[in-house]
């Protein structure tokens, strides 16, 4: 699943996204949402293709003059041929894995608070984030690009130094239980979260995050 922030990326997005189906053999959800959908931005599209460089495949189908007729299926009724391919696609999932992460990470190395969003909220995240250097206060923002695979290492590594984090979401809590899988409990998760197509303003944000680091400065 990719998530965009703005008109041009959701645009590099959805050529990667064709690029990686193709080469995994497994759908890519791009999750652009109402607002990045109907905004109207500069966009740079990257050169035709020719379709003549793309890799070939061995597991194209049909009946052509120059390809073999292939028959593939997924389907096995013997059990250990089928565990077998299972096997192999979960293989694939840990390959994904280990190569097709990304995320961006701003002002997150000595932000007292850091803030996870995606698309829309990300954006507002970063608007926030201005807000908070204005009054002194030291906001990150970690934006997943890739919601599978979660960028569970990066944002692991930020938790580690045991400082807040607050999920902003137009959701009322669906990326927060990944944030929390990511933290596994080395500091305090909190959620911001909206429906129905509400979207978060930067005072809000800024406003919640405030409210955590003060609470926190007091304690401390």
């Amino acid at each position: 699943m990719l998530a965009p922030k703005s008109v041009q990326e959701c645009a590099d997005l959805t050529y990667l996204a064709f690029d990686l189906a193709d080469q995994y053999r497994m759908p890519v959800i791009l999750l652009a949402d109402g607002m990045i959908g109907q905004m109207m931005e500069g966009v740079v599209l990257p050169r035709e293709r020719d379709l003549s460089e793309l890799p070939k495949r061995d597991w194209t189908v049909g009946h052509m003059a120059d390809r073999e007729t292939r028959h593939i299926t997924s389907l096995d009724l013997a059990p250990e041929e089928l565990e077998r391919k299972t096997r192999k696609r979960f293989a694939r999932y840990e390959e994904i894995k280990r190569k097709e992460v990304r995320y961006e990470a701003a002002g997150t190395e000595n932000a007292e608070l850091t803030c996870v969003a995606y698309g829309t909220c990300a954006r507002v995240a970063l608007g926030a984030k201005k807000l908070a250097e204005q009054e002194g206060f030291r906001l990150g923002v970690f934006r997943p690009i890739t919601l599978w695979p979660f960028p569970s290492e990066g944002l692991g590594a930020i938790a580690e130094t045991g400082k807040p984090v607050l999920t902003v979401e137009m959701s009322l809590g669906q990326l927060v239980e990944d944030v929390k899988l990511a933290v596994l409990g080395k500091g305090p998760v909190h959620l911001l979260g909206h429906s129905g197509g509400v979207i978060p303003t930067e005072e809000e944000v800024f406003a919640e995050a405030k409210r955590i680091i003060m609470e926190r400065r007091r304690i401390a």
